[in-house]
């Protein structure tokens, strides 16, 4: 599968990047090339047309509804119910329990029908097929419910963190996947508050102990200087390590 960094910037957009969004391309065995994508931060989804036809998009997998991982769904809604070739079909969006009506309330729209039109809202209860796409989510440790997800596509597997604070359930998350994009949004230097965010030092020791064999760092806010994150993620991990930035790709 391919991975295209379309927003990566923490917590909300920042200069160089809009927030969390990222694209997942598989080919089926027709070869019918499939699109996913992880979260759809805000001001991702303008960013999104750089690499894709959002049309071309066949779900949409939310980590969790804070407004920097799900809010661009709104303009989502528009574009697939205004545009000019018609009403589009609707696509699966996965998510948290209250999905549906987080976005409703999100447009001020009615919860009946809210976005129900345009997407096919599903929670997240075990593990789901995509296309090629195997998708499981795994509940992590945030102030709202949240998942990280891990995608296979035959022998191929990513693991995205979402927001996380330390937990043993990131192990089960990472284990021997072939590229873990792990959220970096504190610094081992600053006093921070249990159960929200990673460091850059705990992305890279998830990263040892689970095997993984290339580890990403995102979502670090902009004002952070990312080169920290990096700098504590290399200390404790010896595989390969990069910082996150908008217009990347990753062949998993």
């Amino acid at each position: 599968m391919r991975l295209t960094i379309v927003g990566c910037s923490g917590s909300y957009p920042g200069p160089e990047s809009p927030a969390s969004c990222y694209l997942l391309e598989a080919d089926d065995a027709s070869g019918r090339t499939w699109r996913v994508l992880l979260d759809l931060g805000n001001g991702s989804l303008g960013a999104l047309h750089r690499y894709a036809d959002p049309l071309a998009v066949d779900a949409v997998l939310l980590s969790h509804l804070h407004a920097d991982h799900c809010l661009d769904l709104s303009g989502y809604y528009v574009l697939r119910k205004y545009h000019p070739t018609g009403p589009q079909p609707r696509i699966p969006v996965w998510g948290p329990v209250g999905t549906a009506d987080r976005m409703a309330r999100a447009y001020d729209l009615p919860a009946d029908p809210g976005m129900h039109h345009e997407f096919d809202f599903r929670e997240w209860d075990g593990t789901v097929e995509v296309g090629p796409f195997t998708v499981t989510p795994v509940p992590v440790a945030h102030p709202v419910p949240a998942y990280g997800l891990r995608v296979s596509v035959g022998g191929a597997t990513l693991a995205y963190t979402g927001d996380t604070g330390p937990t043993p359930a990131l192990e089960e998350l990472a284990r021997d996947v072939d590229l873990l994009l792990a959220e970096a949004s504190f610094r081992d230097v600053d006093d921070n508050p249990p159960d929200l965010h990673l460091t850059g030092t705990d992305g890279g020791t998830v990263a040892a102990r689970a095997g993984v064999r290339r580890l990403v760092l995102t979502h670090v806010p902009p004002w952070h200087d990312p080169d920290e994150a990096l700098a504590e993620a290399v200390a404790v991990y010896a595989g390969p390590v990069e910082l996150a930035r908008a217009g990347a790709t990753y062949d998993v």
